[in-house]
C-alpha cells in the first residue's frame, strides 16, 4: 500500500527542521489511547462524518459571470473513487473522522509525471514533523509500520480544528477533552462494577461452635466455593445449625439519568451537535442549524484547500474551482417542499428534473427545461406589455425630465451605444 500510494516519489535529503513562531518543536502525534474508543466520542464523531461524506464534490469553472460544471477526470476522482481503496463516500468520512478526532487531516494529492491529479489519499500516520528543503515547506510523517515519507505541503490539503495557538497544527483534544472523558469512563465502569456486585451473594458466616483458625478458614473456602462461585446459578446457600450466615448489604453508587444526560451534554456541546441529531430524530429547523454550524464550516474548508492545492496559479486564474455543496431541501418536510416548488417553480428557478429531485424522484427525460408561468413579464418590457409604449426614462442632460425610447441612451440615431447592456 505504501508503494501504491506514493509510488516511486523519493524523499528529500539533508532537510532542516522547521522553526515555528510560536512552537519549538514543530511534531504532532496523532491521538492514541481511549479517545475513539469511546462510544460516545465516537458516535458523535460518526454522526458528523456520515452526514459531511454526503456531501457533492464538484469541479466548477466561472467565467463570464457563469458557473460551468466540469465533468473531467478530476470530477470523477471528486465524485465516485478518489483511490482505489476508497469511495467517495468513504474518503470523505474518513477525512472528516480524522478532523474531528484529531483535529488536523491530511490528504496526500497523487500527480503523475504530467502534473495530472491520479489519486487522493486520507493519511492516517502515528507522528508527523514540518521540515524545511530549499525554502520550502514539506511534511514528514512517520507510520505505525515504520515507513517514513517526506512530501511538500503544497502537495497535502490540509483541514483543521480548534486552530489557535499553534503556527499550523489544529490543537488536540486531549487537554480539554480529558475531564469530560475521564468522567464517562468512570461513570461506565461504576455501571458494571454494581451490576457485577448486586449480582453476588455476600456477608459473613457465624459459628456457634469455637473452631481453630485452619479449620475456620477451611469451612469458610468451602461454602464459598459451593455457593459463592460462578457455579452456583441459583444464588442460594445452606448452612446447617453451627453456623448462620449473615448476608451484606452493597448499594452501590450510580449516577441517575438526568446526571447522565448532564455528562453527555457536554460531550455533545464540545462537538456541536445534540442527541436528536445523533439519533436521526431531528426535526426541519434542527437540520438546518446543524447544517449551518458543523456542515457547512467542513464544506467551506473543503472548498478552500481542494481549490488551492489542486489547481495551478494559471487554473485558478480561469476559474477553477472544487466546491462541496448539499441538498439541503432533501431533509425538508413535504409540507415544505410542495410549498417551495408551488412558489418558485412558475417563476422558472427550478428545472422539472430539479423539482424531482427534491422530492427524490428519479429525472425525467428532456426534463432540464424550466417552467415558466405567463403571470410574470420582464421588468425591461412591463411597460410596452401594459401600455404598448416604451418605459420613460429620467434624463439626467435635461434636468431631469423624462424622454421617451431610446433618446435617453444617448446615442444619435436611436441605438445601443449608450446601453452597456445592449
Amino acid at each position: 500500500m505504501f508503494d501504491a500510494v506514493f509510488g516511486g516519489k523519493k524523499s528529500p535529503v539533508n532537510v532542516t527542521q522547521f522553526q515555528f513562531l510560536n512552537d519549538y518543536a514543530p511534531f504532532f502525534s496523532s491521538v492514541s489511547g481511549n479517545f475513539y474508543d469511546s462510544d460516545v466520542v465516537r458516535t458523535c464523531v460518526d454522526a458528523i462524518a456520515r452526514n459531511a461524506a454526503k456531501l457533492k464534490p464538484k469541479h466548477i469553472r466561472r467565467a463570464n459571470g457563469r458557473v460551468t460544471a466540469i465533468a473531467d477526470d478530476l470530477q470523477w476522482l471528486l465524485e465516485v473513487r478518489p483511490n482505489p481503496y476508497m469511495s467517495a463516500y468513504d474518503f470523505l468520512y474518513k477525512v472528516v473522522s480524522q478532523l474531528y478526532t484529531n483535529n488536523n487531516a491530511f490528504v496526500y494529492i497523487r500527480f503523475d509525471s504530467i502534473g495530472k491529479i491520479t489519486g487522493l489519499f486520507p493519511l492516517s500516520y502515528s507522528s508527523l514533523e514540518f521540515v524545511e528543503y530549499e525554502g520550502e515547506l514539506y511534511c514528514r510523517f512517520t507510520f505505525l509500520t515504520g515507513f517514513r515519507m517526506t512530501v511538500p505541503y503544497t502537495e497535502l490539503i490540509h483541514i483543521r480544528r480548534h486552530f489557535n495557538g499553534n503556527d499550523i497544527f489544529g490543537e488536540t483534544n486531549e487537554r480539554p477533552f480529558k475531564p469530560t472523558l475521564s468522567l464517562i469512563q468512570t461513570v461506565n465502569e461504576g455501571i458494571i462494577n454494581a451490576i457485577k456486585s448486586s449480582a453476588r451473594l455476600r456477608g459473613f458466616l457465624k459459628f456457634t461452635q469455637t473452631l481453630r483458625p485452619e479449620d475456620l478458614k477451611k469451612q469458610r473456602d468451602q461454602f464459598v466455593a459451593d455457593y459463592l462461585s460462578i457455579n452456583n446459578d441459583g444464588g442460594i446457600g445452606a448452612v446447617d445449625a453451627k453456623a448462620d450466615f449473615t448476608p451484606v448489604e452493597m448499594n452501590g453508587k450510580m449516577v441517575d439519568d438526568k446526571q447522565m444526560a448532564v455528562i453527555r451534554d457536554s460531550a455533545y456541546r464540545y462537538f456541536g451537535i445534540n442527541e436528536n441529531i445523533i439519533k436521526a430524530d431531528y426535526t426541519e429547523d434542527q437540520w438546518n442549524a446543524f447544517y449551518e454550524s458543523v456542515l457547512e464550516p467542513i464544506a467551506i474548508q473543503l472548498s478552500l484547500e481542494f481549490t488551492e492545492k489542486c489547481f495551478s496559479d494559471r487554473e485558478k486564474g480561469f476559474g477553477n474551482e472544487v466546491i462541496f455543496e448539499a441538498n439541503r431541501l432533501q431533509y425538508a418536510s413535504n409540507k415544505t417542499k410542495i410549498t417551495l416548488l408551488q412558489y418558485l417553480m412558475p417563476m422558472g428557478i427550478f428545472s422539472i428534473n430539479d423539482a424531482l429531485e427534491i422530492l427524490n424522484m428519479p429525472p425525467v427525460e428532456d426534463g432540464d427545461r424550466r417552467i415558466f408561468s405567463l403571470n410574470y413579464v420582464n421588468v425591461e418590457l412591463a411597460d410596452v406589455y401594459q401600455t404598448g409604449k416604451p418605459a420613460l426614462r429620467p434624463n439626467t442632460q435635461k434636468g431631469g425630465d423624462a424622454v421617451e425610447g431610446n433618446e435617453a441612451e444617448g446615442s444619435p440615431d436611436g441605438g445601443d451605444a449608450g446601453d452597456p447592456a445592449g
